[in-house]
C-alpha cells in the first residue's frame, strides 16, 4: 500500500524569497505527483495545513523559506519531531496559538498535534531566503533551489513510498 502524503507549500508570494514553498510547490505540481500524494499551497495561513491533517497523512513535507544564517538558496532537510503542546503551560498555550490564521509552520504543527492530526513523518524542507522585499520574483539562488527542492522532494516521495528505504535526513526539532 502507497503511503499518503501532503506536500504543502508555505509562505508569501508578494515578499519575495520569502514565496519559495510556493513558488516550489507550483514547479512540483507542473512535474507531477505519484498516486497518494497531495499537495497543499497554503500561502501564510497555518491553519488550512492543519485543516488538510485532519484528513489523515502517513507523512507531511512542507516547503518553506527558513532563516538559517547560510548561503541564500541554500536548502536543509530536517524530519521533525512535534512538541507536545500538553506539556506546555497555560501561558505558553495561549501565546502560540493567539492567531493561526498567519500561523508559522511549527505552530500548525503544533495544533495538528494537539487535535491528534499530525502525521507519523514529518519533514521540513527549508531554504534560506536572500531578500523577503516586496516583489513577486525569487532570487537567482532562491530560484535555482526551488528546481533543487522538487527533486528532492520526489526523492523523498520515493523513500516513503518503499518499505525499508530511507532517505538520507538531517534531526531537527520545531519549537
Amino acid at each position: 500500500m502507497r503511503a499518503r502524503v501532503l506536500v504543502a507549500g508555505i509562505g508569501n508570494d508578494l515578499l519575495g524569497d520569502d514565496g519559495f514553498g510556493i513558488v516550489a510547490l507550483r514547479r512540483l505540481a507542473q512535474r507531477g505527483v505519484p498516486q497518494g500524494v497531495e499537495l497543499l499551497e497554503s500561502g501564510i495561513a497555518g491553519i488550512a495545513l492543519v485543516q488538510e491533517l485532519v484528513a489523515g497523512y502517513d507523512a507531511v513535507i512542507v516547503l518553506d523559506a527558513a532563516e538559517t544564517g547560510a548561503a541564500p538558496g541554500t536548502l536543509q532537510l530536517l524530519t521533525v519531531e512535534v512538541p507536545d503542546p500538553a506539556g506546555l503551560d497555560p501561558e505558553e498555550r495561549r501565546a502560540l496559538m493567539s492567531d493561526m490564521h498567519r500561523a508559522v509552520p511549527s505552530l500548525a504543527l503544533i495544533l495538528a498535534r494537539a487535535l491528534d492530526a499530525l502525521p507519523p513523518r514529518v519533514f521540513i524542507l527549508g531554504c534560506q531566503p536572500g531578500s523577503t522585499d516586496l516583489g513577486l520574483a525569487l532570487s537567482p539562488p532562491v530560484a535555482a533551489a526551488a528546481e533543487a527542492a522538487v527533486e528532492q522532494v520526489l526523492h523523498l516521495i520515493d523513500a516513503l513510498q518503499e518499505p525499508g528505504l530511507h532517505a538520507p535526513l538531517l534531526a531537527g526539532t520545531v519549537a
